[in-house]
């Protein structure tokens, strides 16, 4: 991925290494597509195919079911968003492929970022797919603000890595090369997420060195933050490198945006589930340590441009 793919990490994406050829720039559906209600991409099967080879690793009630159910939040292009009434993207077609080695659909739930690990833990959900990067405070229900415990974490399979960008207008009006040059001016991004926690960390680090510090400015999706860049509002938005670069190519037919500077604190994308749900975070480990081996997963990759985002085994809990 040439892209961005940091989503989500304070609470969340830090979402993907690089992005390959840039072909990736769209507005999250940039972000912005999700309705965030709880309306599915799809509908599953009855019970798993018992042709599937990795249909008998699953818990028997998904198994009979048919249907993992996933919480996402549908409005990060190019990783995940809605054409036309379905999940699309880089997340979506990787279920597709992890569902092949398990016999079930993976149907996929719109929501807000900031509330899916809340929404899995309430049993919404099976499993999360949301350009979340796996960090130790996710795994260990650490809230990345205020460093208190405020749940019981979750168990992630990791199957992509990712950094952070920074967008810019087009042209870089404002003269950003890196995160000091944000000291002292307005930065918009959506909230828990790993860039929140970066620009956080930045602003601290500005007052530090004897200089303002970030005003940010954060919501609840990426479209929106994307729209005050757009509009001036603010000199920059943080973001996971495969969407940076998506929306970069994108948005505004390649005029609105581009990505400046080096990416951040690159790591694992990963599927989170429930610590109590073992048998089913090691079915999907195995399924995606399958489309690995057989190349479906590369074919993904190479399909959206984020090849360089890829991982060569699955991993749990790879995250720092």
């Amino acid at each position: 991925m040439t892209a961005s793919t940091t989503r989500r990490t304070t609470a969340s994406r830090s979402r993907i290494a690089a992005f390959g050829a840039i072909a990736v720039a769209g507005t999250l559906i940039l972000t912005g597509c999700g309705d965030h209600t709880d309306k599915g991409s799809g509908s599953g099967s009855s019970s798993a195919s018992s042709s599937a080879p990795l249909a008998s690793k699953l818990p028997a009630d998904i198994r009979k079911a048919g249907v993992i159910k996933v919480g996402s939040d549908i409005a990060y292009p190019p990783v995940e968003y809605m054409e036309n009434g379905k999940a699309v993207g880089v997340d979506p077609d990787i279920a597709a492929a992890l569902g092949k080695q398990l016999g079930v659909t993976f149907d996929f739930q719109n929501g807000k970022f900031d509330q899916l690990i809340v929404g899995l833990q309430a049993n919404r959900f099976n499993a999360i797919m949301s350009a979340m990067n796996d960090t130790k405070d996710r795994q260990n229900g650490i809230d990345s603000d205020t460093g208190k415990k405020v749940g019981n974490g979750v168990d992630f399979v990791d199957y992509f890595t990712a950094g952070t960008s920074i967008l810019v207008q087009k042209g870089n009006p404002k003269g950003v090369k890196s995160l000091d040059d944000l000291c002292g001016q307005v930065v918009a991004l959506q909230k828990g997420t790993t860039s929140e926690g970066i620009a956080k960390a930045q602003s601290t680090k500005c007052t530090k060195d004897g200089k303002k510090a970030i005003t940010l400015q954060t919501f609840d999706t990426d479209p929106e933050a994307l729209l005050r860049l757009k509009q001036g509002a603010s000199v920059a938005d943080l973001n996971d490198f495969p969407v940076a670069a998506y929306n970069a190519k994108t948005s505004g037919g390649g005029k609105d945006f581009e990505v400046v500077g080096d990416q951040i604190e690159a790591g694992p994308y990963g599927i989170a589930v429930s610590k109590e749900n073992t048998q089913l975070r090691d079915a999907i480990q195995a399924a995606v340590a399958a489309i690995i081996k057989n190349g479906d997963y590369q074919k993904i990759l190479e399909k959206w441009n984020v090849s360089q985002g890829a991982v060569t085994e699955a991993k749990t809990n790879g995250g720092s």
